[in-house]
């Protein structure tokens, strides 16, 4: 399979190199165009991928094209892009956020009955630690879903979704490492308040978030028995918890959420 990326930006950048390191695809089968020419050649001299002179060139070469632009570009460069597209029967990948499945395929036009896969990555995607969604259209099969998948698994975890939980997961996914970003660096800064140093204290907090997350994904425990073999009788732990419910630390959580998914389907509707 070649694959070829419309967009050179840090997503794709870190889908490129990610799939190169875990040998998922050779690196000259990997094909890349971006506007910018400097940059593109500067990149695909470093990746050993091939660079192409327009997207025109990249989609003849390619069996699957991804779409590594932003929603307002893709909504530009589909249509015109889309009889190419359909004559190579090219499996269609779109990493933009907010852009649907049926949004992709009115942009490709009427009577166009391509392979569409929407995907959603998240940041921590660019140190291999990402977790990315994916769904397909009617005409998707099971082999490009897999071959999909095993492209993200490259750079961390992915789960098939139904298209209808894109906007949960851009909440607990997409925006929450900004989330675990504000909470780390409010821990941080409730050690400095008592004398600790920021940059001692921020290396504390985030391995300890580090450790805490992978305790979930391993240890077989939900989170909240965890909270309860942390917390001792009467101790430290539970006088923290405490005041944390009595300002509504979880339903201020669940707030947040809501208002992401809320934001996001209002983005989906313009």
């Amino acid at each position: 399979m070649k694959v070829g990326f419309i967009g050179t930006g840090n997503m794709a950048s870190a889908i490129i190199k990610g799939m190169i390191k875990q040998n998922y695809i050779k690196s000259e089968d990997i094909y890349v165009f971006s506007r910018t020419k400097e940059k593109l050649m500067a990149f695909a001299a470093e990746t050993k991928t091939t660079a192409c002179h327009s997207n025109e060139e990249l989609i003849a070469a390619v069996d699957v094209v991804v779409l590594a632009v932003k929603p307002n570009v893709i909504t530009q460069l589909l249509p015109s892009l889309s009889t190419a597209i359909h004559q190579k029967q090219s499996l269609l990948v779109s990493i933009a956020a907010g852009t649907t499945l049926q949004k992709l395929a009115d942009l490709m036009g009427e009577k166009i009955n391509n392979s569409i896969i929407r995907v959603m990555p998240n940041l921590n995607s660019m140190i291999g630690e990402g977790m990315t969604a994916i769904c397909g259209n009617s005409f998707t099969t099971g082999s490009q879903i897999q071959f999909v998948l095993g492209m993200f698994q490259s750079i961390g975890e992915v789960v098939e979704l139904e298209e209808k939980d894109f906007s949960p997961f851009t909440a607990i996914a997409g925006s929450s490492p900004a989330y675990a970003f504000l909470f780390i660096d409010s821990l941080a800064r409730g050690a400095v308040k008592n004398g600790m140093p920021k940059e001692l204290a921020t290396k504390i907090a985030a391995q300890a978030v580090l450790g805490s997350a992978k305790m979930v994904l391993e240890s077989g425990h939900s989170p909240w028995n965890l909270i309860d073999q942390v917390s001792s009788p009467g101790g430290t732990t539970v006088a923290g918890i405490v005041a944390l419910e009595d300002e509504k630390f979880i339903s201020t959580v669940i707030k947040g959420v809501d208002a992401t998914i809320l934001k996001d389907q209002e983005l989906m509707n313009d």
